[in-house]
């Protein structure tokens, strides 16, 4: 009877390694296909395949959110401070910010968010959302381009997105480096060490 429970205990956790190492590799492979196009805050095309060559931390928010959004573009912004006096936002590093709800997140509502948070429009910091023009298919891309991390939202009717609560640091290629909490958890030092040990 312990040689079974011996066997069993040794499966389980071969079964749990496995597991992790599962989420582990796809996490470290995951990359945002080259030929996504979506629309800055300024009504610009933007192509990830052909954005600048800069390590990239990406969120995923939508402006009607009430907490963990906004909280966290406020403390991507002290972070933008910390690496603009290291003299690399912008030239090294750049920040990305997506819309879930292209609907209602419209370029003139992204920029309004720009502002709210007094973000400078100056190309180191985007804010990106769909054509209003083609929204079904726009709405379908940026799904993919979350779902490359495992980005998991909804809208349960009510306009309030139930989501996945991370960021994500992507290389020149826009490939998967390193995810950090969304809100209160997201710890901008951490974050900060990361980057400047990418650069």
């Amino acid at each position: 009877m312990k040689r079974i429970y011996i066997i069993c205990g040794i499966l389980l956790f071969i079964g749990i390694a496995s597991g992790i190492s599962f989420f582990l590799i796809r996490d470290a492979n995951a990359q945002i296909p080259d030929n996504i196009t979506l629309m800055t805050q300024d009504k610009e095309d933007f192509t990830f395949g052909e954005n600048n060559k800069k390590i990239k931390l990406v969120e995923f928010v939508y402006t009607h959110c009430p907490d963990i959004c906004p909280t966290t573009t406020q403390k991507m912004l002290l972070l933008q401070r910390d690496l603009e006096k290291e003299g690399v936002f912008g030239d090294k590093v750049q920040f990305i910010t997506v819309t879930i709800d292209p609907y209602r997140d419209t370029p003139e509502v992204m920029k309004e968010y720009m502002t709210t948070f007094e973000i400078k429009n100056d190309g180191n910091w985007l804010m990106i959302t769909g054509n209003p023009d083609n929204m079904k298919e726009e709405q379908i891309k940026i799904r993919e381009v979350a779902e490359t991390f495992q980005f998991q939202y909804r809208d349960p009717g009510n306009g309030f997105f139930v989501h996945t609560a991370f960021t994500y640091l992507i290389d020149e290629n826009n490939k998967y480096i390193k995810k950090f909490p969304m809100g209160e958890e997201f710890n901008k030092d951490e974050v900060f060490k990361k980057i400047m040990k990418e650069i």
